[in-house]
């Protein structure tokens, strides 16, 4: 099963359909896989387990968010007025 993650992750090239997200517009889409990202990172460090599945999430936001908004949403995180909870 690690091995089909990792597999998976190394060969990433786009964002795959989410039927979550069906409409052209993506700005869900990106902020959800932003939010995933960080809270399985977040999730899997606190129960002591290698976070590296996390990755999926972080490639896929990476493709889909413009750079300004992931700087943005990271300042925002340290400073503590994000506006959602991770």
């Amino acid at each position: 099963m690690a091995d089909n993650i990792r597999t998976k992750i190394e060969n990433y090239k786009t964002a795959p359909f989410d039927a979550r997200f069906p409409n052209q517009n993506q700005t869900k889409h990106c902020f959800q896989n932003y939010l995933d990202f960080h809270r399985c990172e977040k999730s899997l460090n606190s129960k002591g387990q290698d976070p590296y599945p996390c990755q999926w999430y972080k490639k896929v936001y990476q493709s889909m968010c413009p750079n300004s908004w992931v700087e943005k949403w990271d300042e925002q995180r340290d400073a503590g007025t994000f506006p959602a909870k991770i």
